[in-house]
């Protein structure tokens, strides 16, 4: 014994070597509070902790929930002396305690918690060796395949396994399952049918639902939502109709019966109902409107449809409580005498009886029609009017309205003629109304005839202009006809035709172009003197024609009098104006010198001769000084040709190689290059750097542009300038050298003054000298 207890500290103290357990640090520390994680299953003698206590202490003490599996050294070497069980304890609550020679507490007691942490080393168990189960046809989704007749029950083998099965060195267990398959009752009923307006007492039961389990909760659903809902169901999920339906209001109801359980989750697809309501005769026949009006001719044949009265039943169509009868009861009046009309009895179609009537008689009659189904009977009004046949012609008052002279520059819209027929016939029906036009003499379509509905009048109008050189003689001949056919036997004859001469006389009139519009198009860069179109117009007297142009505002084409060809006098650019616009006059020569003017059109195409140029006055380009690290300016190029034409292919470079070892110039694009410091080493000044640039064109073109780049002082990324440097405004040296010049200019001004006055003085002294020497002299 005492052997097996060295040999067990002798592995104690390798294992503390080995681990590096006594060292100060991960696995060992003062005594305080603490909590250790340990996996279930180790082996034993695993240390946990070595605690250090204050010099006084020569051993510690374990008490709490050690189970005979955690100890301690005398040196504090905490550890555990049996595998850990989590499924036994998961939690072991310890205390440790330091005492001194005496057996007497120094530190502590501390808690210590060891927390024992799972590994897979259970394997799931079935808590039966077998399961037995039923499950009822189409009582859940997914199971809408089992049918009892053909297979009554199932035998399943249900494996689990832990982990999720993804490790090899999970667990795993099987047990059997027995199912037995029930037939369904949770069916859908037959449609059903009410009688509509039912006198028996309500709520009346029509049919019934069932779930397959009892406690089952039930409940009606119905899509349209109305906001009368005539059915309920309890909870033995027998439906009722709660009132009675009215078919005409609505034939056919669908709502849905739904079973929850008692958490209100549904237990199947609900179940479709159907109820038809059946229809009774409670609705009597109705007339469409007050008075059906027909119309019949009065020279219409014995047995001629005239109309239809078509009365209407709100009871289901086709069935006997909708079947209708009509019969005529009265008819007003009763001329020439009575039973003029007949109605047919199932259809409503009546029909003229006896013989053919006559307006002049009786204009209108009134009959009062029995309409009845099985049960019930309503009178309706029929209005018949008799219409006037078109058996009259239009006569014309006159046959011949003579000669009429018009010039042929009448203006359209000129009544030149009033003509008048008469008919006979109704007034102010299709059979009395008349409608002129003309047969002959007009082909070119110059004239029209406008109606007057009220007095037939007929005013004969210039529809076009008059046209003395293509026909100077127009032999007219009218026609008057109705709109409405005429009555069989009955033509149109001579009485109902009119003859007019018309005579056009000549006018002067200006030349006529061939069309009002010239369109041409030419190269910007035709040498002057190109044919660049011709105009063509005529004179319809035959006269010379004169052509000149009007609105050249810039110079660039002239006409050949004579012949109309236009050419160019000037050099074009389309830059200036793409689509020149110039107004061409043609003018008789002799006679009274008409003119009449049409526009040319003349679009100019591009060639390349804009060479390239900034897209804008780049004026605020600069760096920030001193430059911490190279940078770049991006500025974009155009030029005034098409795009089409140019492509937009721009290539840049410097405008001086000296400039290399500072600058570059680099494409980003067709049209965007950027500016870019090869160093940093500039000046705080204002750089010019020319930049060239090509076009694609052909010719291709170059232009030469200057960039001003200036290197400044920043704040907040943008150049600062001091007030005093700021332009227009004078710095300390300026306002001290204007001083100075200020002072200068009025330090010459009073020497010149100063000088002056002395030079006065002077003079004057010498005239008083000598005025002092003449005097003696005198006397």
């Amino acid at each position: 014994m005492m052997l097996q207890a060295q040999l067990h500290c002798l592995c104690l103290f390798t294992l503390y070597l080995t681990t590096g357990y006594g060292q100060e640090g991960k696995f060992s520390g003062p005594l305080k509070p603490m909590t250790f994680s340990i996996f279930e299953g180790q082996g034993p003698s695993q240390i946990i902790f070595q605690f250090k206590a204050s010099p006084l202490a020569v051993t510690f003490k374990l008490t709490g929930e050690t189970d005979d599996i955690f100890q301690i050294q005398p040196d504090g070497l905490l550890y555990h002396s049996k595998a850990l069980d989590r499924e036994t304890r998961a939690v072991h609550k310890l205390q440790v305690s330091a005492l001194d020679a005496h057996g007497n507490t120094v530190e502590g007691p501390v808690p210590i918690t060891i927390e024992v942490k799972d590994i897979n080393d259970n394997r799931p168990v079935f808590l039966q060796p077998k399961y037995e189960g039923s499950v009822r046809q189409n009582s859940r989704p997914g199971s809408q395949e089992l049918d009892p007749l053909k297979n009554p029950s199932y035998k399943l083998v249900v494996s689990v396994e832990d982990m999720g099965g993804q490790n090899e060195h999970s667990f795993s267990d099987s047990t059997s399952v027995d199912i037995m398959v029930k037939e369904n009752i949770w069916k859908t009923p037959e449609p059903v049918e009410i009688e509509e307006n039912s006198t028996n007492p309500y709520p009346i039961k029509i049919t019934q639902v069932r779930w397959n389990d009892p406690d089952a909760l039930y409940s009606l659903v119905d899509k349209e939502k109305p906001s009368q809902f005539p059915f309920s169901i309890d909870q033995e999920g027998d439906i009722y109709v709660t009132q009675p339906l009215d078919r005409e209001e609505k034939d056919a109801y669908v709502f849905y019966a739904a079973a929850r359980d008692e958490h209100g989750k549904p237990l199947a697809f609900p179940l479709k109902i159907q109820v038809k309501v059946k229809d009774i005769n409670d609705n009597p026949p109705t007339c469409p409107s007050t008075v059906t009006v027909l119309e019949v001719q009065e020279d219409e044949q014995i047995g001629s449809s005239i109309g239809t009265l078509m009365a209407h039943d709100m009871d289901e169509e086709n069935t006997m409580n909708s079947v209708l009868r009509y019969r005529i009861v009265d008819q007003t009046p009763k001329v020439p005498r009575d039973g003029l009309f007949l109605v047919q009895t199932y259809s409503g179609t009546f029909q003229l009886a006896v013989q053919s009537l006559r307006k002049r008689d009786t204009p209108q009659y009134n009959l009062t029609v029995e309409v009845s189904d099985k049960d019930f009977k309503t009178l309706c009004f029929v209005q018949i009017n008799i219409i006037d046949i078109n058996d009259q012609i239009p006569i014309f008052e006159e046959s011949d309205y003579g000669n009429l002279t018009l010039p042929e520059d009448t203006a359209i819209g000129t009544v030149i003629l009033t003509i008048q027929a008469t008919d006979a016939d109704e007034p102010y029906t299709g059979s009395s109304k008349i409608l002129y036009r003309i047969t002959q003499g007009d082909s070119e379509g110059c004239l029209e005839i406008e109606t007057d509905p009220q007095t037939n009048t007929g005013y004969v109008k210039v529809k076009k202009p008059l046209d003395f050189e293509a026909v100077a003689v127009h032999n007219i001949v009218f026609q008057a006809e109705n709109p409405e056919p005429l009555a069989l036997g009955v033509q149109y004859n001579a009485s109902s035709s009119a003859t007019f001469r018309l005579i056009v006389t000549d006018v002067n009139e200006a030349p006529q172009f061939s069309q009002q519009v010239y369109q041409a198009k030419v190269s910007e860069d035709v040498a002057k003197g190109t044919k660049v179109g011709n105009v063509t117009a005529k004179d319809p007297e035959g006269l010379d024609i004169s052509y000149s142009l009007r609105g050249d505002k810039r110079g660039w084409l002239k006409i050949d009098p004579v012949t109309g060809e236009i050419f160019s006098v000037a050099p074009l650019d389309r830059e200036a104006e793409s689509l020149y616009q110039v107004q061409v006059v043609a003018t008789e020569v002799g006679g009274s010198s008409l003119s009449s003017t049409a526009q040319f059109h003349l679009t100019l195409t591009d060639v390349n001769d804009n060479p390239p140029r900034l897209v804008e006055e780049y004026t605020g380009l600069f760096f920030c000084y001193p430059l911490k690290a190279p940078g770049s300016l991006i500025f974009e190029a155009t030029d005034d040709d098409q795009q089409s034409l140019r492509g937009r292919h721009f290539t840049f470079s410097l405008g001086s190689e000296s400039l290399q070892k500072d600058w570059e110039v680099s494409k980003i694009n067709g049209t965007h290059a950027s500016l870019s410091t090869k160093h940093t080493g500039f000046e705080e000044r204002v750089y010019h750097i020319p930049v060239r640039i090509s076009d694609g064109g052909w010719p291709p073109l170059e232009g030469t542009v200057s960039l001003a780049v200036t290197f400044c002082k920043c704040v907040e990324d943008r150049c600062f300038q001091p007030a005093g440097h700021m332009p227009g405004i004078p710095t300390v040296g300026m306002t001290v050298g204007i001083l100075l010049s200020t002072f200068l200019v009025i330090g010459i001004i009073l020497a010149v003054v100063f000088f002056q006055i002395k030079k006065n003085k002077g003079q004057h002294n010498v005239e008083s000298a000598q005025a002092s020497e003449v005097k003696p002299l005198r006397n």
